[in-house]
């Protein structure tokens, strides 16, 4: 198995509001950028003034085909879920655990959405804690949704159970500053 880690540049004109990321399509182990509204320093690795940088994380699980893009939550399983934390690395991490029939997790989501969008040194994640995902719920030790866990070099550091979207933003703020 192998994980990759790419580093993407945007460019942020003070006009426009970031809306978006390029267009992906993964196939074969490589990932292809399309053009889109934003536009990317393609020209060297560094980091320049008027450039706004964020981390993609590929696994190339043949099973998962897991792209994660700072900046928007994705959908894990128990497939795809350690093989992205483990290459985020001393990324923060934050794993909305939820259930489709659970009410508050319908409140919470799209202010977890904004979340992923105002952090973009953090990974955001979403499991669906079903049938098929059960093992890693239990593994993960959940007993109430929504649980949000939050992650560091692949360790639980901080846990929020209930749609507590104040102590959400005080957990992820304490775990990016340690």
């Amino acid at each position: 198995m192998a994980v990759q880690i790419h580093q993407i540049y945007r460019s942020v004109p003070p006009s426009l509001s970031p809306v978006g990321f390029t267009k992906q399509s993964v196939g074969a182990g490589d990932i292809h950028q399309f053009p889109s509204v934003m536009m990317f320093n393609k020209m060297d690795g560094r980091n320049r003034k008027g450039f706004r940088s964020s981390v993609k994380v590929r696994s190339s699980l043949e099973t998962a085909g897991a792209v994660v893009v700072v900046g928007k939550v994705t959908e894990v399983n128990q497939d795809t879920f350690w093989p992205i934390v483990n290459a985020a690395g001393d990324k923060t991490v934050v794993l909305d655990m939820y259930t489709q029939w659970c009410g508050p997790c319908k409140v919470i989501a799209p202010k977890f959405r904004e979340l992923s969008e105002k952090y973009l040194d953090v990974v955001f994640l979403k499991l669906d804690c079903n049938q098929d995902n059960k093992a890693l719920a239990k593994e993960l030790g959940i007993k109430v949704v929504p649980t949000f866990k939050i992650l560091r070099d692949s360790k639980i550091v901080k846990e929020v159970t209930g749609a507590k979207f104040d102590n959400l933003v005080v957990a992820i703020e304490e775990a990016r500053s340690s």
